[in-house]
């Protein structure tokens, strides 16, 4: 008779959640980096070659924070699941394009270290590895961080060292005027005289390598839903409770489009591991991380608010999802046969 099969049970802490349409985390990982790619060709066009040598930087600090972790705790190598890679280029979006080379590599290698491998890899992580990085280049290079903006040059694929402030910026020191005078400082572009608003979509303006382009963040994000990676009740929420906090401010406008909203609300606030389980924990979820935005931008010191809006609410997620549990297998069978 052959050997008994052992029965194996396995046991594990919840929430217990299937891959996505079956699918891997490393096929995941590379739809996100493929669905950002857009951003960063345009942040290329735009802002020079800098703009693609900052990622290459944040993107090999993420990547080697990653193997010094794996190495230090004998673990198998996970560079080919690809969120090293992700996280590397998120935080390369969040940057200013005129920065040197060798701070988004030491902010990558950091936040891969303190925010990602000190909890135990990928799945255990609390708050969004790529924020964490920024938030430690913001402590570690603030002049840097806060200064290093180019001026948008459409089709001029080199470095240049024009600086102007950002939309954002310009309306909370100056106010409103000021900051719509910031669009006719502009050079002129192949594309022709452009609206405020038409700049703003497009990219046309300062600010972080990859959060410029509402455009282009769109299509990225439109490749993710059609891949089914996320689902809308996040971003829209990000999204309303900024727009219902712009009602507050001088311009609506400049905070529905400027900043780094988009990018935030679409591919940073929907990360699986940091983000609540069910649909009415991440309507809660996203409405904070919009609220919060509005209220640090509005009445805060920064003009600035989603990348710490996003790391208080990933404090939530925990409550949120004891809050808004998903429906339980034991009580959708009594309610069918009620």
């Amino acid at each position: 008779m052959a050997a008994e099969q052992k029965q194996r049970l396995t046991l594990s802490f919840g929430p217990h959640i299937h891959y996505p349409l079956g699918r891997s985390t490393a096929e995941l990982m590379w739809t996100v980096n493929l669905a950002l790619m857009p951003a960063l060709v345009w942040a290329v066009l735009i802002f020079g070659w800098q703009a693609l040598a900052l990622t290459v930087s944040a993107v090999l600090g993420t990547t080697l924070g990653e193997m010094a972790m794996c190495a230090l705790t004998k673990t198998r190598v996970t560079l080919r699941d690809g969120s090293a890679v992700c996280s590397g280029i998120l935080l390369a979006f969040v940057i200013a394009p005129g920065m040197p080379l060798y701070m988004p590599f030491v902010g990558g290698f950091l936040g891969i270290v303190l925010a990602k491998g000190v909890f135990g890899g990928l799945g255990h992580n609390i708050f969004n590895v790529a924020l964490i990085a920024r938030a430690i280049m913001m402590a570690t290079f603030p002049v840097p961080m806060t200064t290093a903006w180019l001026v948008p040059k459409f089709g001029q694929i080199v470095p240049d060292g024009t600086t102007m402030a950002t939309p954002l910026a310009v309306l909370k020191e100056h106010g409103l005027d000021a900051a719509l005078a910031l669009f006719q400082q502009m050079p002129d572009t192949a594309l022709g005289a452009l609206a405020p608003w038409e700049k703003l979509m497009l990219g046309l303006r300062p600010g972080c390598i990859g959060e410029v382009s509402v455009v282009f963040i769109l299509l990225g994000a439109a490749f993710l839903l059609y891949k089914k990676v996320i689902r809308l009740y996040i971003p829209l929420s990000v999204i309303a409770g900024t727009v219902f906090m712009g009602l507050f401010s001088a311009s609506p406008m400049l905070h529905s489009l400027a900043g780094g909203l988009w990018l935030g609300a679409f591919f940073m606030a929907t990360d699986y591991v940091t983000s609540p389980i069910t649909p009415r924990g991440q309507i809660v979820f996203g409405l904070g991380i919009g609220l919060l935005t509005g209220m640090i931008r509005i009445w805060g010191g920064y003009p600035e608010g989603v990348c710490y809006a996003i790391l208080l609410m990933n404090i939530m997620v925990p409550a949120l999802n004891e809050w808004f549990p998903p429906r339980r297998f034991a009580s959708r069978f009594e309610e069918v046969n009620a």
